[in-house]
């Protein structure tokens, strides 16, 4: 028998070269949306730029996220290698000169030159699986890219905090390898790629909608700029942002009169009218929402409350990583051994929502092991949801449009996670800038002495520089942990509801017998024949 089964698909050994290839393409993108986060008190320091911190995160999500749904459609038209290849060589090409940078602009070009890369990585991943492995067997293999996410959102931190902790390496500032870490893993995922992503590429006459891209990717940066920038700096009813929301609103409506007249428009309305599509995209929204704005408060709430590390802290988010990665093992195996997949994401949901409200029960000294069993409880729901929704959409579709609508739904988690760390991070503020007097003034009244050392100014310096807590007397400290605490139940009472109504969603989506090899290895000959033919 030859290297390739009888019904048309790869063998396991091929599927694993190719595999190995993606994941490091994946680890790329993945890693450097957390890696960053713990450096950039020692980035802005050096470059003197805290008015303009927030953009080293803005520009990478910018163009990270508006660039995924483009990536899937060019792919479909000009073949997945040579489009994923183009988006590994754009990031490394922009994490190299985010090493370099000089000045604190330089390093915010560059950063969103690395998220026009990441874009194409996230959705080719998925999408590249799709075209390689037919949905029956797919859950298989989605255990390793559950393992990536899980160990990016804990070596992320941790290698975060232990560059920005040492002034030089190898004659280098520390927080340079951030980015200088990436160039020999995208190296690596290069020469893999080339030697094992053989997927013959299908000739087809094509026009790209230059109208569609332009308008989709005006409309998403104007959207993330309003709810990720001036929002929260502003505030909601500003200028600045109620113009953003205002240019989205118009754009939006652009975008469907393009799109509905477009010969090949960049994102076919047609796919909306697929059920499964449809939730999927929802779901996927959801998702990111909850994982991303939830998640993203328990090291916060490690380093501020009980007064952790950053690099202790990435320690202590491991079984959130073992939640997601035992979890997908044992679903994707489930999925192809039975060939159901939406109980899955029907009991992640479930999960996750116990996982977060259970978190509403943090306390100024609750004890590690019971958040670690509330963070499990998180990773278990993620590693159920995740790729489950991915398999179902893919099964769902038809073969020709594999690339647009994996990396929508890509795109539409990526969303979904922008609009929920900032919604949450505003619940957050404001719930604190509430709580803060009220347990100043209870501690003053109740125990005057505790007071001593403390001034209007290092209260104000609160918000921004949780340090100064170091100068308070043992008893105020308390009372404002407890302030703190109360803002951190504020997000998880804000984000439970968002994860329950994705279970209302997931109990809508329809189960479809899962396509086999045989089955995926027809389609995929029958989309070659209606292309050329």
């Amino acid at each position: 028998m030859s290297a390739k089964a009888q019904d048309g698909q790869l063998s396991h050994k091929e599927i694993m070269a190719v595999l190995s290839g993606l994941m490091m393409g994946m680890l790329l993108a993945a890693l450097d949306q957390t890696i960053v986060s713990t450096a950039l008190k020692r980035i802005v320091e050096d470059f003197n730029g805290l008015s303009h911190y927030t953009w080293v995160v803005t520009a990478y999500l910018l163009t990270s996220t508006a660039s995924t749904p483009l990536y899937g459609k060019i792919s479909d038209l000009y073949g997945r290698r040579p489009v994923f290849q183009f988006a590994i060589v754009t990031f490394l090409i922009g994490s190299f000169a985010a090493g370099a940078a000089q000045t604190m602009n330089q390093l915010i070009i560059f950063r969103a030159l690395q998220g026009l890369g990441a874009g194409g990585l996230m959705a080719l991943t998925f999408v590249i699986i799709g075209d390689i492995v037919s949905p029956r067997d797919r859950g298989k293999y989605q255990g390793y890219f559950g393992g990536v996410w899980g160990l990016s959102s804990v070596a992320g931190p941790l290698l975060g905090g232990f560059f920005s902790d040492h002034a030089h390496i190898l004659g280098i500032v520390g927080w340079r390898w951030i980015f200088y870490i990436n160039l020999p893993i995208g190296l690596a995922a290069l020469v893999i790629t080339s030697a094992s992503l053989h997927i013959p590429k299908v000739k087809r006459e094509h026009k790209i909608d230059y109208l569609g891209a332009l308008i989709m990717v005006s409309g998403v940066a104007a959207l993330l700029l309003a709810v990720s920038v001036y929002g929260p700096d502003n505030g909601w009813t500003s200028p600045q942002t109620l113009t953003a929301f205002g240019i989205f609103g118009a754009l939006f409506i652009a975008f469907l009169f393009a799109e509905t007249l477009a010969k090949e428009p960049i994102l076919p309305l047609t796919l909306f009218k697929n059920h499964t599509f449809s939730i999927t995209s929802i779901m996927a929204f959801i998702i990111g929402a909850g994982m991303f704005g939830a998640i993203i408060m328990v090291p916060l709430y490690l380093q501020i409350v009980q007064g952790n590390s950053a690099t202790s802290a990435g320690l202590k988010l491991i079984p959130f990583m073992i939640g997601i990665v035992s979890m997908s093992i044992y679903s994707g195996k489930t999925i192809s051994k039975h060939g159901h997949y939406k109980r899955f994401p029907i009991i992640g949901l479930i999960l996750m929502a116990i996982g977060i409200g259970l978190m509403t029960t943090l306390a100024v000294h609750t004890p590690y092991w019971k958040l670690a069993i509330y963070a499990c409880l998180i990773g278990m729901g993620l590693g159920f949801s995740m790729q489950t929704i991915v398999i179902a959409l893919q099964n769902a579709v038809d073969f020709k449009d594999m690339g647009v609508s994996t990396s929508a739904n890509t795109f539409f988690r990526s969303v979904g996670g922008t609009i929920g760390v900032t919604i949450f991070g505003t619940v957050y503020a404001n719930k604190l800038a509430r709580e803060l007097p009220k347990a100043i003034a209870n501690v003053a009244s109740t125990n005057p002495a505790a007071m001593a050392g403390a001034t209007p100014e290092k209260f104000a310096q609160l918000k921004n520089n949780t340090a100064v807590l170091k100068t308070f007397t043992p008893q105020l400290q308390e009372g404002i942990m407890g302030a703190f605490v109360k803002g951190f139940h504020a997000v998880f009472i804000t984000a439970l509801p968002v994860v329950l109504l994705g279970l209302v969603f997931a109990f809508l989506l329809k189960e479809k017998p899962l396509k086999t090899g045989a089955d995926h290895a027809a389609a995929r000959d029958e989309a070659a024949g209606e292309t050329l033919g």
